[in-house]
Order: structure tokens, then C-alpha cells, then sequence
């Protein structure tokens, strides 16, 4: 199931739960004392910064799968949220020596350091989203690309095959267990992603979701419309799911999309975004008879977003240019984000999972 830790930041008491969901999350994720404590500290410090400069917010905890082509197994990814008065000087927040007022004095740049990814993105007036994501023994020793291209070594960041998965988790009402669940599954030329939403919210949910990420892992060459007959199959008896399935072929360039139940999917070409469809249904108790697949070519400029129904239906999609080279978790971040605020608080489990082009080319 997907176990989340979501931490309200709105007074110092919360900093302490902070720590203790870093702590839960690297013990799920096999981390040692060393990474462990790692990742408790980054914790800390980013629960600081949310109470010293943006007057609370939001930190996100959970054990995920290590990106596509990274040999850890499971990592923990602490992402801070919050609706504050952003900041001017990114470069300089994110520079050793930088400390936040009255916090352990560790800072972003150490947050950093700490991190084998770390991402961040601010405007002023908008608010400041952090992720961080820490791995096993070793990472601290420097830090690697964001995400990890999933492209194999040497492969240029403009190739097709360099393209990268990243998504959060919002659990509904801060439950411990979200019915939502997503992943990302390399079989060599061919990578699917894959997003589903368990009928209703609470551990039956999480159980249909999860189901449904085990079955991807042992199928993932299928194509998405017969890879959602097999899902069908391995949902019955539970809830049953709201499902999409994309599937890129890294070295066509060529992306399938195909969906069931209350599942968007959006894909940006060019300046313009395109909607994929899904069909009515539920996967595991009502299966449509046809589904049909949609065809996309996937290039440098591409960005797509799949989302549960957690996110309201006429969200805008993200418009800074910044956000389609930044860590796709941290996209996924700023889109639940800017789609709610506290005044309109999610009504559902949220799941958004992003697929991005690698990092642009900084040689």
C-alpha cells in the first residue's frame, strides 16, 4: 500500500512529526543509521523553513521506488509545500553558508548535499515547493542528476531515451494510506507508466491500487489497452480502479495512451496541452469491451501529466518554462499545488505522476 506521511508545518510541535515521518519512511525503505538520520535531518530543516519563512505548510514523506535506472530500491522523498511569499534569490538560498533564522543552521545547501536529488522551485508572491530524495550509503558523496535520466550511460540528454518519472501522493484527510498509487516500469526500449486510482479512499482503495502496481511490474511490455485486460483480471475481487497507462517507446519516439475510469491525462506539445481520453468504466468490476489506444510522438518538448480525480477537473497546467526541465516530482508538487489552496482543500486521494524529457544538456 502506499503509506504517506503528510505533516501540516504550522507551528514548531509539527517539526518533531516531521522528523518521525523521515524516520518511518527510510525504515521502509531499508535506509541505514547514517541515511537515515540523513534523511531525518533534510526533514527537519525543510519543516523549518516552512514555519520561518512561509508561516506553515505542507511536507509530503513517503518510501518510492528509486527512479527508473538507479540501482537502490527504494528511496525517501520529502517533498515541502507551501502557498508562502516565495523567494527572490534562489541561487543564494541554495548556497553553503546560507542558514534559515533560529533553524539547526544546515540550510538548503546542505539539504542539498545530503540528497542524491534535489529540486526546487520558487516565485515570489506564489510560494516555494522543495523535494528532496535520499538513497542508501554513498549518495551524500555527491549528488547525481535530478530523477536520473532513464537513458542508458553515455546516451546524450537530448536523446528520446533520456526521459525521467516522477509523481507525489496526497492522501485524503491525512490518512496514513492513500487508495492512490503509481509506477514507472523499464523494459528495455519500452517504458510504462502507469497511474491508478482504488474505488473510494482508505486501505480497500490502497488494496486495488497496489494491485494493480504489481501486475504492471510483471507486464510491463504489454501494450496499454491488452496491459488494462490483464489489470482486469488481476482487480477482481477488490474494489476494482480507475486506471491509465502510458507506454513509450524510447527508441521510436512514439507514445501509446490508454485508459479506464476517472483517470486525465494531459500532454504538452509545444505550447499547446492535448487531453487523452479514458473510457467510462472501472478496471477489476467493469471493463468496457473496446479500448482504444491513442498515439502520440514523444520529443524533447513533450510533458505529460496523468492524475487521479483528487485533482479538480479544470486545473491549469503548468506554465513555467522552469518546470519542464525541473525533477518531474516536483512538477507533479507544483501542480497539486496551484490547483487547491487551503481555503479548497482536496476532496479525494490525489495521485499526479509526471513523464519528462532528461535534463537539458549543461556541457
Amino acid at each position: 500500500m502506499t503509506r504517506v506521511w503528510d505533516v501540516p508545518v504550522h507551528d514548531s510541535t509539527r517539526v518533531r512529526d516531521a522528523r518521525v515521518a523521515a524516520e518511518g519512511a527510510a525504515a521502509l525503505a531499508g535506509l541505514d543509521g547514517q541515511r537515515t538520520a540523513d534523511a531525518a535531518l533534510v526533514a527537519t530543516e525543510l519543516a523549518t523553513n516552512l514555519l520561518k519563512h512561509a508561516r506553515g505548510g505542507q511536507l509530503l514523506v513517503e518510501a518510492v521506488a528509486a527512479p527508473v535506472g538507479r540501482a537502490e530500491a527504494r528511496m525517501v522523498q520529502i517533498v515541502a509545500v507551501d502557498h508562502g511569499p516565495g523567494m527572490s534569490d534562489v541561487p543564494a538560498a541554495l548556497g553553503d553558508g546560507f542558514s534559515t533564522a533560529g533553524s539547526l543552521g544546515a540550510g538548503l545547501g546542505t539539504c542539498r548535499r545530503l540528497s542524491d536529488d534535489f529540486d526546487l522551485h520558487s516565485v515570489p508572491g506564489r510560494g516555494t515547493v522543495a523535494l528532496a530524495r535520499i538513497g542508501g550509503a554513498g549518495a551524500s558523496s555527491g549528488r547525481r542528476d535530478p530523477a536520473g535520466a532513464a537513458a542508458g550511460p553515455g546516451a546524450p540528454s537530448h536523446s528520446p531515451a533520456a526521459v525521467r518519472a516522477g509523481g507525489i501522493n496526497v492522501p485524503f484527510r491525512g490518512g496514513e494510506c492513500s487508495g492512490d498509487a503509481w509506477t514507472c516500469v523499464r523494459d528495455g526500449d519500452l517504458l510504462t507508466l502507469m497511474l491508478a486510482d482504488g474505488l473510494g479512499h482508505g486501505p480497500e482503495a490502497a488494496r486495488a491500487s497496489t494491485a494493480a502496481v504489481e501486475e504492471v511490474r510483471r507486464s510491463a511490455r504489454l501494450a496499454p489497452a491488452e496491459l488494462l485486460r490483464r489489470l482486469d483480471g488481476a482487480l477482481r475481487g477488490t474494489r476494482g480502479a480507475a486506471v491509465g497507462v502510458a507506454r513509450l517507446d524510447l527508441r521510436a519516439g512514439r507514445l501509446l495512451f490508454a485508459g479506464i475510469g476517472n483517470i486525465g491525462a494531459r500532454l504538452r506539445e509545444g505550447d499547446s496541452w492535448r487531453h487523452l481520453l479514458s473510457r467510462p468504466g472501472i478496471v477489476g468490476v467493469h471493463r468496457p469491451a473496446t479500448i482504444p489506444e491513442t498515439a502520440a510522438e514523444w520529443a524533447a518538448d513533450r510533458l505529460l501529466v496523468l492524475h487521479s480525480d483528487g485533482l479538480p477537473s479544470r486545473w491549469t497546467p503548468p506554465a513555467d518554462p522552469r518546470l519542464l526541465s525541473a525533477d518531474p516530482a516536483l512538477t507533479a508538487a507544483v501542480t497539486v499545488r496551484d490547483a487547491g489552496s487551503s481555503a479548497r482543500p482536496v476532496r479525494d486521494d490525489t495521485a499526479v505522476a509526471v513523464l519528462s524529457p532528461g535534463p537539458p544538456d549543461r556541457s
